[in-house]
């Protein structure tokens, strides 16, 4: 066995450090990245002028400071480069640009309803990236997506998505980026959101957490040793289809009774549409409890209970130190989350409730997408190693 270290390896795995480094700090000065780092100063300039000709990082004046001469510092491109981001979701669909540092603002966003066939969706996301691209001086370095469903991850096809059937047997990654010109990729919605929350969110900088989203439907995502665990095809996570009554209502997977149909935001929003006969979304539910015109605390337990399920299910197989939970329902009332949790630790074993920290998600479906290229992007650059973490 030959055992020479691959210098050209050695540098790439150097410039994905110095990058996880800017990710999980923000910007730094390169002293403050070799320290980061924990490799030596000449290694970071190499690995730093490397990305700088890449255009992912920039380099520039640190806010001035009371005195002396302002010092550089590196950030992650946001001005010279973009990246975008297509949310595909069974209502509404999004297009969003931004910065290898996720940030957007509204002029940034462009959302229209889903259409009813998988050509209009793919033209209409076009249309709306392509006037993200226009006017801007600044190169695109790709497009994620962010799809519910089963995903194969060696074609980039959707191979089953219950809540938007018209992705079956499409590769939206694939079309997109061939309509614009610019590298794609898809994720699973969950796993996008995943990753969104290890660059960006609650989960940043930590290598070992679980990312439940209870919104649409009901998905999983686990990071494990700074790994997504995808399965092996990249169908890993698909806990909202696990039976929980089998005389319980239709899914859009054909079976009957899943846990998505009764532990997500989709599912008290039926509920509550139900008891006012009138079609109400997840967002106008939230209003009305929370203004109190709704005190229907049965259609909460309802929703919470089976919640509690899911929760107390991943626990038990995953044992993660960390647990985020993605979903509008438990901002319907106050000390809602608090409730769960006190159903989760009747529902999970002692030892592996006791020893993770479960905690609302801040991300963002749109954060998801963007995540799914931004780490694309990085994982072209060099593989991820098992690295300590930055200090």
């Amino acid at each position: 066995m030959d055992s020479r270290v691959n210098p050209a390896l050695l540098g790439r795995l150097n410039v994905r450090r110095v990058l996880e480094v800017l990710h999980q700090h923000g910007p730094a000065s390169r002293a403050d990245v070799t320290r980061r780092a924990g490799v030596s100063a000449p290694t970071v300039s190499k690995a730093v002028d490397s990305l700088l000709r890449s255009g992912m990082v920039e380099e520039g004046e640190a806010p001035a400071a009371a005195v002396g001469r302002p010092a550089r510092v590196l950030r992650l491109a946001s001005s010279s480069v973009r990246v975008l981001g297509v949310v595909l979701d069974a209502r509404a669909c999004s297009v969003v640009s931004a910065g290898l540092d996720g940030r957007f603002g509204e002029e940034d966003v462009r959302i229209f309803p889903t259409p009813g066939t998988y050509g209009r969706l793919i033209d209409m996301a076009a249309r709306r990236a392509a006037d993200l691209m226009v006017g801007r001086n600044a190169t695109t370095l790709g497009l994620g997506v962010s799809m519910p469903g089963l995903i194969d991850r060696r074609t980039g096809e959707g191979v089953l998505s219950p809540n938007l059937h018209a992705t079956d047997g499409r590769a939206p990654g694939r079309d997109l980026a061939e309509k614009l010109g610019v590298p794609g990729v898809v994720r699973q919605e969950s796993h996008a959101l995943c990753l969104a929350e290890g660059l960006w969110g609650a989960a940043r900088g930590l290598d070992d957490f679980a990312m439940l989203d209870v919104s649409t439907g009901l998905g999983l995502g686990v990071m494990s040793g700074g790994r997504l665990l995808e399965g092996a095809t990249g169908f890993a996570g698909e806990l909202g289809h696990v039976t929980i009554d089998p005389r319980g209502r239709p899914c859009g997977c054909g079976n009957t009774g899943c846990l998505e149909t009764v532990a997500t935001d989709s599912a008290l929003a039926r509920l509550v549409s139900e008891r006012l006969r009138r079609t109400v979304d997840i967002d106008e539910a939230v209003r009305l409890f929370q203004s109190g015109r709704l005190r229907a605390q049965d259609l909460l337990h309802r929703t919470l209970d089976p919640l509690a399920v899911a929760v107390a299910a991943v626990l038990n197989i995953f044992n993660p130190a960390t647990l985020l939970v993605h979903g509008r329902l438990l901002e319907a009332r106050e000390g809602l989350f608090e409730r769960l949790l006190d159903r989760v630790r009747r529902r999970a074993l002692g030892p592996p409730f006791a020893r993770c920290r479960i905690v609302q998600a801040r991300g963002s479906k749109r954060q998801g997408a963007l995540a799914g290229i931004v780490h694309h992007l990085m994982d072209s650059m060099a593989p991820r190693l098992a690295w300590p973490a930055p200090k």
